[in-house]
Parts: structure tokens; C-alpha cells; sequence
């Protein structure tokens, strides 16, 4: 099962590779980490998605988070009402007969077109997990150059 963990650190050097050690050291694989400064510049934000199927160690791992010396809050968002966003940018290759079909999966996922050359474009799109997913579906009959993704984040909407 995917968790989402919502952690608030000191913004400090080696932070960082401290949490995610602890997720190392017990052999899960961290799917996405988003981090970036609050509007406290000595507190950062991190989101962290993982794809843990033991709960133990999972319940684990969260006491350890909040047992290091650099952390101030952890929040497994997983059972929570929460909302989370994800940047995608992807580059399709594209020829004339084509380009009306991949502006009209853009106009219908509310893409925006970041870049437009003779025979690529690279669409932004900024959505929830569904979102994303649909918009990769959509364009996997085409010839995707690249995908660039952020990693989720994501806060409780408490």
C-alpha cells in the first residue's frame, strides 16, 4: 500500500540523507520525495511517498522520523483527507497530421503548451495522481520523446 508521509525538518545540511536513510536501512524504495522550504526559511517540507506493504515497520519508521533530533512533525496523510499536486512536463514528437490530436488532449487536461517547435510539444500539466495518469495514457499511442516529473506534494486539508 502507497503512503504518503507529510514531515516537517530544520532546514539544515544532511537532513535529508538522514530521512532517507531511514527508509533505505529498511529496504523501501521512497516512489517520490518533494522537498522545499515553508514560509519559515529555517523549516523545510518534505512529502514522501512510499509503497509499503508491512504496517509494523511502517509504524516503525514513523516513530524513528519523529525520534531524530532535525524533525518537528510527521503526518502519514494516507488515511487522511489530503490534497496533492504533481508537475509533469512531456515532450511528444509531433508532424502536422498529429498536432491537432495532441492539442485537443491538452485543451481537455487543461495543459498548458510550454513549448511548440516544428516537430515537438511539450505540454506542463499540474493535477492529482489521476490526472497525471490520464494524461500518460492518453498520449502512450504517440511517440513520447520525454517525461519529467516533481514528485508529489501534498498537505492535509485540515
Amino acid at each position: 500500500m502507497k503512503h504518503t508521509f507529510s514531515v516537517l525538518v530544520e532546514n539544515k545540511f544532511g537532513v535529508l540523507a538522514r530521512v532517507a536513510g531511514l527508509f533505505a536501512a529498511r529496504g523501501f524504495n521512497i516512489e517520490s520525495l518533494a522537498v522545499s522550504p515553508t514560509n519559515d526559511p529555517t523549516v523545510s517540507h518534505m512529502t514522501i511517498v512510499v509503497d509499503a506493504p508491512d504496517e509494523r515497520i511502517l509504524e516503525q519508521i514513523k516513530k524513528q522520523l519523529n525520534k531524530l533530533v532535525d524533525t518537528i512533525k510527521v503526518q502519514d496523510l494516507t488515511t487522511e483527507d489530503f490534497i496533492d499536486r504533481e508537475l509533469v512536463l512531456v515532450k511528444i514528437a509531433v508532424d502536422a497530421k498529429i498536432r491537432p490530436q495532441i492539442l485537443e488532449i491538452a485543451q481537455s487536461l487543461e495543459a498548458k503548451i510550454d513549448e511548440a517547435a516544428a516537430n515537438a510539444v511539450t505540454l506542463e500539466v499540474v493535477g492529482d495522481k489521476n490526472k497525471i495518469h490520464t494524461l500518460l495514457q492518453l498520449l502512450k499511442t504517440f511517440e513520447i520523446k520525454e517525461v519529467v516529473r516533481t514528485g508529489r506534494i501534498a498537505m492535509s486539508r485540515k
